[in-house]
């Protein structure tokens, strides 16, 4: 009966120690396993790696990677040194009083604003809490990481010898961003908005402050644009290639495409000129509407605008946002391009 007994008080049960074939499947089983089907299967896989198909997947992923990097780098630093150093208050006294006067000077107040759209979303929830007129604090959101110098440089370098592209992601975008402003005017609700406090870089000081929001932002839009090149680069191996020229051919049908993929490869603003770029397949007009919808709506904006302003927000925002885009960005590229 004494094997049965309790343990004493104030001792410690020891748990039994489990075997490795116990039932649970951990990463070192599985990297196990990897590494097994490596050796077994390893003539197959460098087939496959050396393969004309996998070549061309890793020249694109790679062009793009090095194309993109170093303006997602600087794009991130800048963005960080006015976030850290510039007074808030700052933005607050440089825009009209009156709303419908302050979104257009807010939307042309992005130009100044070197960054992502991973910046602009907190930048803009901070307007509001500093008393700035929601319209013109969304407009700042939509412009700011469409028409900044940076990207607008991207765009350039990514379409040489196109200089009609930079004029119409400007332009189309800066207007796409006037309308929601004026639009949140007319039909936005106050209750519609959901302000949390963003305590995370409090208390530090000012270089810490700055490197923290360096982390932060080259984390995630690094990321994102890797699996943005990854995607691309997929597509460009994957997709067959009549699929792509089937959907190229239809006018309305590709500028709809390549605006749903820009939602869904979220790639940072810096960078999305370079994974349009290689869509060659598709118009102009197409490329614009990726161009023009990818740094105002996508999944990572969707998330990010749902936490700061409340998803009651994010779901009608988001959705508008999308389709004024898509239709100014075809109706230019119908009109110009």
């Amino acid at each position: 009966m004494a094997l049965l007994e309790a343990p004493p008080r104030g001792t410690d049960a020891q748990p039994p120690r489990r075997g490795l074939f116990d039932g649970r499947i951990g990463s070192v089983e599985v990297l196990a396993v990897v590494l097994v089907l490596l050796v077994v299967f390893r003539s197959r896989v460098a087939d496959l790696l050396s393969g004309p198909q996998m070549s061309t997947w890793t020249t694109v992923f790679v062009s793009v990677m090095l194309q993109a990097t170093p303006f997602l780098v600087f794009g991130v630093a800048l963005s960080a040194v006015i976030a850290v150093f510039v007074p808030r208050s700052f933005w607050a006294k440089a825009l009209p009083k009156h709303p419908a006067l302050a979104v257009p000077v807010a939307s042309c107040a992005g130009v100044i604003l070197p960054g992502c759209e991973c910046g602009s979303v907190p930048i803009a929830g901070s307007l509001i809490r500093r008393g700035v007129t929601p319209a013109a604090a969304l407009a700042f959101l939509l412009a700011a990481p469409a028409i900044n110098p940076i990207v607008l440089t991207a765009t350039a370098i990514a379409f040489p010898g196109k200089p009609g592209m930079v004029v119409a992601r400007a332009v189309v975008s800066l207007i796409v961003a006037m309308v929601m402003g004026w639009l949140w005017i007319r039909l936005g609700k106050a209750e519609w908005i959901r302000m949390p406090a963003r305590p995370e870089l409090d208390g530090l000081s000012k270089p810490r402050a700055f490197w923290a929001a360096c982390r932060h932002d080259i984390i995630h839009a690094g990321g994102f644009l890797a699996l943005g090149a990854a995607a691309a680069a997929t597509i460009n191996v994957v997709v067959p290639e009549r699929w792509m020229l089937t959907v190229a051919d239809q006018p309305v049908l590709s500028v709809l495409v390549l605006a749903l993929l820009a939602v869904l490869l979220s790639i940072c603003s810096e960078a999305d000129a370079f994974v349009a770029a290689s869509l060659s397949q598709f118009s102009l007009t197409a490329r614009l509407a990726f161009l023009v919808v990818g740094p105002m709506v996508d999944l990572k904006l969707i998330s990010m605008q749902a936490g700061v302003f409340g998803r009651r927000f994010a779901a009608r925002f988001a959705p508008t946002t999308f389709l004024v885009g898509v239709g100014l960005a075809g109706l230019y590229g119908w009109l110009f391009l």
